[in-house]
């Protein structure tokens, strides 16, 4: 799925502040490298079960520790946030709706965004159908065409199966970026400025590092599950 090499495919799922932040960066850096940008909304509590992993917000000195170093980069990139309606919260409305097939690559980019804001700079409560329908409508879209296509079996096999194929990749989180082809991954915030560096073909490993023998590395100790 994400084998084009012209593209950079932006894996996310709004219930990820991380995610919010690296949105417009990853836009920003496709831009910069001739590259057609793809958002790919996926289910992270899917891939967390996958892994069998818990999310940030549910161990809470991570989640005391996120919210710092989520507030202080939004700061440095002068974004707007605010406290979100709550968190964890359930996204799979909001993500079936940047998942419709009747969107245009720029109108789905243009929603998306309009989600984003609702959730992370206006606080507002996205799991309800009635207030995405609402975000849609005021950011132009025909939202009451939208909500009954949302309900399709076909926009909520589209969800599926982005998840699967990010899980298929290697993917295990959000936000996951795949550039060339697919064989370069990148996640988080943090790893964007890797991202550049491959892209600029500055990456500090250079393009013949071995890894056959980090591959080969065993545990000697397995935590119970």
């Amino acid at each position: 799925m994400f084998r084009d090499p012209s593209r950079l495919y932006f894996l996310f799922d709004f219930i990820s502040h991380n995610a919010y932040l690296a949105w417009g960066r990853a836009i920003g850096i496709a831009a910069r490298h001739g590259l057609t940008f793809e958002p790919v909304p996926v289910v992270f509590g899917a891939m967390l079960s996958a892994h069998g992993q818990v999310g940030p917000a549910e161990i809470p000195p991570k989640s005391r520790w996120m919210l710092r170093d989520v507030l202080r980069k939004a700061a440095l990139l002068k974004l707007p946030i605010a406290p979100p309606h709550s968190h964890p919260f359930k996204s799979l409305v909001p993500l079936r709706w940047a998942c419709c097939e009747s969107l245009d690559p720029a109108a789905r980019i243009r929603l998306i965004e309009a989600l984003w804001c609702a959730t992370w700079a206006q606080g507002r409560e996205v799991s309800d159908p009635a207030v995405v329908a609402e975000v849609a409508r005021d950011a132009g879209f025909d939202a009451a065409a939208l909500a009954i296509e949302v309900e399709s079996e076909a926009v909520k096999q589209r969800l599926r199966g982005n998840t699967e194929a990010a899980l298929a990749a290697g993917a295990f989180g959000v936000p996951t970026v795949f550039v060339q082809g697919g064989e370069q991954m990148f996640w988080g915030y943090d790893d964007l400025a890797f991202l550049e560096k491959q892209l600029d073909g500055r990456d500090p490993l250079g393009p013949a590092y071995d890894f056959t023998a980090w591959m080969q590395v065993k545990p000697s100790v397995q935590r119970r599950r």
